[in-house]
Parts: C-alpha cells; structure tokens; sequence
C-alpha cells in the first residue's frame, strides 16, 4: 500500500513537472519583447446608405444579410412629386425658348426700325448742312433715331434675358433629373447589408437612413497594448490574426493606427495583466485583396486574438505562420500593389518630362 502511494505521488509530481515545463514553453511567446498580442473582434466600416431627399420610402429590395455589389439598387423612393416638378420644368423651358424666338423677331423688326430712322437723321443733317431743311425736322428726325436705337438695345437685352431664362429653365430640369436619379438609392461599395433601419411607406426626413452597410473590403481588429509595447509598434508593421472560429490558422493583417493618447481598458477588453489601466488602441487591417477574394466568407463580430511583430527581424512562431496558399496570397498581393505604385511612379514621371515640353511649346506660340 506505502509503495502504491509513493508511486502515486511519483506521477502527481511528475505531471505537474510536465505541465509546467509545456505551460511555461506555450507561454514562452509573452514574454518574447518581440512580440506582442491584445484580443479583439473583427470590425469593418459601416455606412448608412441614406436618402438625399425628404420622402415616401416605395421599396426596399434587399434584407439583412443580403452581399451586395457597388451601384446595386437597393431601395426606391417615391418619385412622384419629383416628376410632376420635372415636367413643369420641362414646359418652362418650351415657353423660354418661345420667349427667345419672339425676342429675336422683336430684335430684327427693332433692328429695321433702327435703321430706318439713321438714315432719315443723315439726310436731315445733311438738308440742314444745306439749308434745305428747318432745324425742327432734324431735331425731330435725331429723337426718332435715339428712341429707335435704345428700343434695339432694350430688343437685345429682351434676347439675352430669354437666354438666361432658358439656362435657369434647363438648370432646373437637370436638377429634378437628378433627384429622381437619387432616389434610387444604390449601394456606394461592395458590401452586406447589416440591417434594416427603414421600412416601405415610411417618410423620411432627408438623410433618413434606410440600411446599415458594411464595406468587407476594410475588416480590420481592434486590441490595445501597454505604453511600453504600443510606443515600439510601427504603422504598416506585419500582424497576425487567430480567430476563435478559425483555430490554427494565422490570417495575415497590417499594422493600420496606433492612438497617440492612452485611454481607459474597456470592460469588454481583456489583458493579461489587470493592473494595466491605460492602454492605447491599435488596429490591425486585414488585406482588401484577400478580404475581395474570400468575400463571402468574411464576417464581423467574430472574437480572436491579434499578434503584431514589435521587431521586424524576428521570425514569427510555428503556430503564426502563414500556409502556404495565404503566403502565396500575400505574396501575390505585395507584387500587384508595386506594380500598380511602379505603373503610378511611371505615369507621374511622364507627366513631370511632358510639363516642360508644353511650356516651351507656348512660349514658342
């Protein structure tokens, strides 16, 4: 019996030797300064698709959960009113056009007259040069021509007016066209619908909301680190992502913000640490190339943890490395972003050899 107990406690101590060792080994990485790690959720931008005018809500074509396309309709205002206003709009323009047409016939017949009285004032000025006329005549015959000279000028103001007329007319019409055109309200970027804020027959104040969208093409992971890790981490440093969904497998991110005020732990947020009462916020940005290639897949709200690479040379752990499909991903990714900056650098570059060529070729002129 005294040996089964020592053998027991043999085995006791032994394991408890063990799981300290492995506890002490998995546990190795918080304490590598290299490295450091907040938990979080995914998040991603949220936009509230929102209508420009005040109105009746006439559909709304989509529902919570739907994935949605840029430009994709999704819901419809009552356009009505709007399109009486454009028909309105549309008949004033006929009546200013109208308008223009008898101001130019008022500004040819005015014309005529004009021209009409000048000669008559000529040739009185020229009988009185010759005695051959009273004074009274060409005084008579010189107001003539002022009256009709300053009717051809009031003719043509009449033209410019009808003119203007028309632009204001023509304005206007652009402007219901627009309207209606924004009353289908359309989806600014490719997202899904979080939810419903409105419903079809509600009115709506203008920028009413009528859904919740989110852009899953900016999903990114909020934590918060100590002063003395946050103050090593650098925009654009290399992250990873484990999601609690998503156990063993390293999703790659980037280094987006780091707050440069510290602020209060949130309740919801868990440290390692409890005493750490001040934090600053970071956030690490999954790729939008990859977040575009497994769009339908990608969800917020999902809890995980976010590790950042404090110094650049280390190398990450085993359990962060990515697998190979996502290091290919990301090294197709990192080419496609430099050929597109090289393409920018060429094009700005062209831009700057073209500049001095279209100088000297108008000093030239």
């Amino acid at each position: 019996m005294k040996k089964v107990v020592i053998i027991l406690v043999v085995v006791a101590v032994a394991g408890l030797a063990w799981y300290s060792i492995k506890s002490y080994i998995d546990n190795a990485i918080y304490r590598d300064p290299a490295f450091a790690s907040g938990n979080g959720r995914l998040e991603a931008t949220e936009v509230n698709v929102a209508t420009k005018l005040a109105g009746k809500i006439e559909s709304v074509l989509v529902k919570d959960g739907d994935y949605v396309k840029k430009d994709q309709l999704i819901a419809k205002m009552q356009t009505n009113v709007l399109e009486a206003q454009l028909a309105q709009a549309q008949a004033q323009v006929a009546v200013k056009k109208a308008e223009l047409a008898s101001a130019k016939a008022g500004v040819l017949q005015k014309t005529s007259s004009r021209d009409n009285a000048y000669r008559r004032f000529k040739r009185s000025e020229y009988l009185l040069s010759k005695n051959a006329t009273s004074q009274q005549t060409f005084d008579n015959d010189k107001a003539l021509f002022d009256a009709a000279d300053a009717e051809l000028a009031s003719a043509k103001a009449s033209v410019l007016q009808a003119e203007a007329g028309i632009r204001a007319a023509e304005a206007d019409v652009r402007r219901y066209q627009e309207d209606i055109k924004d009353s289908s309200l359309t989806s600014p970027l490719d997202g899904r619908i979080q939810y419903k804020v409105s419903e079809p027959g509600e009115v709506l104040d203008a920028g009413g909301c009528v859904v919740n969208l989110l852009d899953l093409t900016d999903v990114y992971m909020t934590f918060f680190l100590p002063e003395e890790t946050a103050g090593k981490v650098l925009i654009g440093a290399e992250a990873r992502i484990l999601l609690d969904a998503l156990p063993g497998v390293a999703i790659p991110a980037k280094i987006t913000f780091v707050a440069n005020q510290a602020q209060f732990t949130p309740k919801t947020v868990e440290t390692r640490v409890e005493r750490q009462k001040l934090m600053f916020r970071v956030k690490a940005a999954l790729p939008p190339k990859l977040l575009r290639k497994y769009i339908d897949l990608v969800k917020t709200g999902l809890p995980g943890v976010a590790w950042v690479k404090v110094d650049p040379k280390a190398q990450w752990p085993d359990f962060l490395k990515l697998p190979a499909k996502a290091v290919k991903d990301a090294h197709d990714a990192r080419q496609a972003e430099a050929a597109e900056a090289a393409k920018a650098a060429e094009a700005a570059k062209a831009a700057e050899a073209a500049a001095p060529a279209k100088t000297a070729g108008a000093n030239g002129k």
